[in-house]
């Protein structure tokens, strides 16, 4: 039986497919970078990380840094859950516009 946080990424790679993005899913395993998102997207040119979180699972602090890391050097990081996922594509599309989106890193 899948977890909740395995669904929300079965969706995130569904929207990411639908739209064409290119995405890695990174393993750090001990050769990675720790705390890396969960997803590594390219979108028409805009770098985003989709760190994804289920039910009351929050950002580890690594995870956090991580994804201010992706912001600081102008890409896009994300929060992705089972409240938010279902608007993923509008909003990957809409940041493409140039529209800014702020997501919540906690619950």
């Amino acid at each position: 039986m899948a977890t909740p946080e395995v669904k929300v990424k079965r969706q995130v790679k569904e929207v990411l497919k639908n739209l064409g993005a290119y995405y890695v899913m990174p393993v750090t395993g001990g050769y990675g970078n720790s705390g890396a998102p969960d997803f590594l997207v390219c979108y028409k040119g805009l770098f985003i990380g989709l760190e994804c979180k289920a039910g009351r699972n929050t950002v580890t602090a690594l995870q956090l840094h991580n994804l201010n890391s992706i912001k600081n050097a102008g890409g896009v990081g994300l929060v992705v859950n089972e409240e938010n996922v279902g608007e993923l594509q509008s909003i990957l599309v809409n940041l493409v516009k140039g529209e800014s989106y702020e997501t919540q890193t906690s619950r």
